[in-house]
C-alpha cells in the first residue's frame, strides 16, 4: 500500500464511487469504502455510512486523509447534511477534497452548487468534478434505460439541443488523479465526451447498436416536469425538467480537453459505450 492514510470513498456502490474505489484500489492506495449498507467492495475496507445519520461520520472518517463526495441522491438541500460533515472531516484531519457536482451547476447555483461553493475554503486541496450528462443513464436501471427497453423511446424536454455526454469511467479516472496527484487541481473542472450529440443521435446510435427501434419523444417543460413529478418531489423534478429546457437552448453544446489533459487517454464514445454496457 502507498499511503499510511485512506481515502474515503463516498457512494462507494454507486457509479462512479465504484469505479473510483477500484481505480485507487488498483493503484495500491489505501480506501475505505462508504455505504449505507457498508458493502463489501474488492480490494477495499467497507464502512457504513449515511449522510442523514452524524453518527456513521466518525468511524468513516477515521484515519483518512482525503475523500471523495457524492451527494445525497435526490436532495434538493445536499447542503445541509454536506456542510456539516465536510467541517468534521477537516477538524479530523482531511485535507484533500473532491466533489461530484454538475456541469448544469455552477458554484453558488442550487443543491450541490452552495457545496461547491464552501468547498475551497474548508480544504487547502480541492476539486469539483462537474460532468455533463452520464452515459450510464442509457443503461442499467436509469430512467432513460427503463424507457428504452420498455417503450424503445427517450423521453426528454431538449428539443434538439445538444450534450458532451460522457462515461462515468472517464470520470472516475480524473477523480483517482484529482485525489492522488502530487498537485491537487484546486478549481473545478467541466468532463464532457469527445463530441456533443442530441438525444436525436443518442437514439439513432442505441437502435444502431442494439438492432431495436429507439426513438427521442420531444416532451414539453410541463410534461416532462409532471412526468418526473409522479416520482419524486415537485420541487426536484422541477429543478430536473429545468435542466433539460437549458439543454434546449445550448447549455451543455460543448466539448472539453480535461479527461485527457489529467488521465492521458482520449474520453469513450458513445458508441463505445453502448456496444460496452447497453443490452
Amino acid at each position: 500500500m502507498r499511503d499510511l492514510a485512506a481515502t474515503l470513498v463516498i457512494g462507494a456502490t454507486g457509479t462512479t464511487g465504484r469505479r473510483v474505489a477500484a481505480g485507487l484500489v488498483a493503484e495500491g492506495h489505501r480506501v475505505k469504502a462508504a455505504a449505507r449498507n457498508a458493502t463489501p467492495v474488492a480490494g477495499a475496507q467497507a464502512v457504513r455510512f449515511d449522510w442523514n445519520e452524524p453518527a456513521t461520520w466518525g468511524e468513516a472518517l477515521d484515519g483518512v486523509d482525503r475523500v471523495y463526495l457524492v451527494p445525497p441522491i435526490g436532495s434538493s438541500d445536499p447542503a445541509a447534511v454536506m456542510l456539516p460533515f465536510l467541517r468534521q472531516a477537516r477538524a479530523a484531519g482531511v485535507h484533500r477534497a473532491v466533489l461530484l457536482s454538475s456541469s448544469a451547476i455552477p458554484a453558488g447555483g442550487p443543491a450541490v452548487g452552495q457545496v461547491h461553493q464552501a468547498v475551497p475554503g474548508l480544504f487547502e486541496q480541492w476539486a469539483v468534478l462537474r460532468p455533463s450528462w452520464f452515459m450510464q443513464n442509457f443503461a442499467g436501471v436509469a430512467p432513460h434505460a427503463r424507457s428504452i427497453r420498455e417503450d424503445g423511446a427517450i423521453l426528454t424536454a431538449t428539443g434538439e439541443g445538444r450534450v458532451g455526454f460522457v462515461d462515468a469511467e472517464d470520470i472516475a479516472a480524473v477523480a483517482v488523479r484529482a485525489l492522488t496527484d502530487e498537485q491537487a487541481p484546486n478549481t473545478d473542472l467541466i468532463l464532457t465526451g469527445p463530441q456533443t450529440l442530441s438525444y436525436d443521435d443518442v437514439a439513432a446510435v442505441i437502435a444502431e447498436v442494439t438492432g431495436r427501434p429507439v426513438v427521442h419523444r420531444h416532451l414539453t417543460f410541463e410534461q416532462l416536469r409532471d412526468r418526473w413529478a409522479a416520482e419524486i418531489p415537485l420541487e426536484f423534478a422541477t429543478m430536473l425538467a429545468g435542466m433539460d429546457r437549458d439543454i434546449a437552448d445550448g447549455a451543455e453544446d460543448r466539448t472539453s480537453d480535461t479527461v485527457e489533459r489529467l488521465t492521458g487517454r482520449r474520453p469513450g464514445t458513445l458508441r463505445a459505450f453502448v456496444e460496452r454496457e447497453v443490452r
